[in-house]
């Protein structure tokens, strides 16, 4: 494993045991580049053409205040797989924050959990005291890859091959970019929303192929919201308004404390290139949402699958002290994420709903090649109970119910794990999934892929990593023919 290693960034981040500064979610402050990974089980499948990239909170300072899972800088994991072999490199994402505090070589800017002041600059973002760290969401659009801050931010480009960083989107706006902007291929286009504390406080866009914003235009909402994810179809975009949002007397003191809301879900479907005007709004239970897996449209209607919380604002885990609060808001068990269905009928106005399993799952994947289209499989990740750690995977059968069931070692947790058709597939599920591991037990990381249409036999290809990684949040891919745009 030949190891070529980048200058190291300045790093004031004092060893803790803070339950998100430690173990799986260690930091890594190394920047490498492996020309081949070594093979340790089984074959990298031949078939396989393209990069996987993850995004990962990944502090390098000491906080300002109290640290939260996901106040940390952005550093990208790419794995280049091609003729059954492997590369692998991880950069930073050189944000104007980090920048900034690399320049002084400290924390200028506070966390999701501070209170107003914290931060010594202004900040950025629908929060406004935050720093815009880039390190939520990764997708590529027309070749560029985007990494993308969940409070709102100026989305910053990298190069999907080398990582080099290319500094931020030129379209986007003032009010910045939410994570999970959506693509299509087909067209070329992105999709995204931002959201803030000010009227008309959400705002959807369209970018075209050419990395130009051609559409955007205002979605009125009651007030200040915390949608997290979009979804999209051939015609439609979906955006929401759900009932866990800021309290609205405390945000009066620059305090953003979310609650739970006596307000139903609200979902706003807008033609792609549409006016406000043209918005269909739909009424559903209260709930809250983070990620859609799969949205498409039958016939008068509008489809939308994704993970509904039958208990949006959980009581403290009072095991963990004064991480209680903290570890409960990050916590699939606490929040009881699992797959459910929405049916917006265009013709009557009504929305159905139904369970899809009773499941504790979250961040799912589908086949690339269903997006926008019915779609039979999701595969989603299981949590540790308790933790923001995927203990393994469960590829679930929206038509029939069956469920297979992966489960890794104790000490073993996952990353989320896009599918990749195979080559000349006949079917959804003749694919691969591919993840990164990382085994507390042994201090190493590896990339591992599943057979997806069996992935309870676990890996059949696993290659060794040069160093631990810490735990992340979301991940893409991409096939190599897409990256010309």
């Amino acid at each position: 494993m030949q190891i070529t290693r980048e200058a190291p960034v300045r790093i004031s981040l004092e060893p803790s045991n803070h339950p998100y500064l430690s173990g799986p979610w260690t930091p890594c402050h190394e920047e490498v580049t492996v020309d081949e990974l070594e093979v340790i089980e089984g074959e990298i499948p031949a078939d396989i053409d393209g990069i996987y990239l993850r995004n990962t909170e990944n502090p390098v300072h000491q906080p300002l205040g109290r640290h939260h899972p996901f106040d940390g800088d952005a550093m990208v994991h790419q794995v280049s797989i091609k003729d059954g072999k492997a590369s692998y490199r991880n950069r930073f994402v050189r944000t104007h924050c980090f920048t900034e505090e690399q320049i002084v070589g400290r924390s200028l800017w506070g966390g999701l959990m501070d209170p107003p002041g914290t931060s010594t600059r202004p900040g950025f973002g629908a929060h406004g005291g935050l720093k815009d760290t880039g390190s939520t969401d990764i997708i590529v659009h027309a070749g560029t890859a985007y990494a993308t801050f969940y409070q709102c931010g100026e989305a910053w480009m990298l190069d999907p091959e080398t990582l080099e960083n290319k500094g931020k989107a030129p379209w986007a706006p003032i009010d910045g970019v939410s994570a999970h902007p959506k693509v299509d291929e087909e067209t070329g286009e992105l999709m995204f929303f931002n959201y803030g504390v000010h009227a008309p406080y959400m705002h959807y866009g369209v970018v075209d192929r050419a990395g130009r914003l051609v559409h955007y235009v205002p979605i009125p909402l009651p007030g200040p919201r915390l949608p997290h994810d979009m979804a999209v179809t051939k015609n439609w975009s979906i955006l929401n308004d759900m009932p866990l949002y800021w309290d609205a007397d405390l945000l009066k003191r620059d305090i953003h404390a979310a609650r739970l809301h006596d307000d139903p879900t609200r979902f706003a479907l807008i033609p792609r290139h549409g006016q406000p005007e043209e918005i269909r709004w739909f009424q559903a239970e209260p709930t809250y949402v983070l990620h859609w897996t799969n949205a498409w449209e039958e016939g008068s209607e509008v489809v939308l699958e994704g993970y509904h919380q039958s208990n949006p604002m959980p009581d403290p885990l009072e095991e963990f002290g004064r991480y209680a609060h903290m570890m409960a808001y990050v916590d699939e068990h606490s929040f009881e994420c699992r797959l459910h269905r929405w049916r917006f009928d265009l013709a009557t106005g009504e929305c159905r709903e139904e369970r899809l399993s009773d499941r504790i799952v979250e961040f799912g994947m589908i086949n690339p090649a269903y997006a926008m289209q019915p779609s039979r499989y999701v595969w989603s990740t299981t949590a540790k109970p308790g933790w923001f750690l995927f203990n393994g995977y469960v590829r679930q059968d929206t038509q029939t119910g069956e469920e297979q069931v992966f489960e890794l070692p104790d000490g073993v947790y996952a990353s989320e794990s896009p599918i990749i058709p195979r080559k000349g597939a006949t079917s959804e599920d003749d694919a691969y999934l591919v993840t990164f591991l990382i085994d507390e037990n042994a201090g190493t990381s590896e990339l591992a892929i599943l057979d997806a249409s069996d992935v309870a036999k676990g890996p059949i290809a696993r290659t060794r990593l040069p160093h631990k990684i810490s735990s992340g949040v979301h991940a893409t891919w991409v096939e190599r023919d897409m990256l010309g745009g």
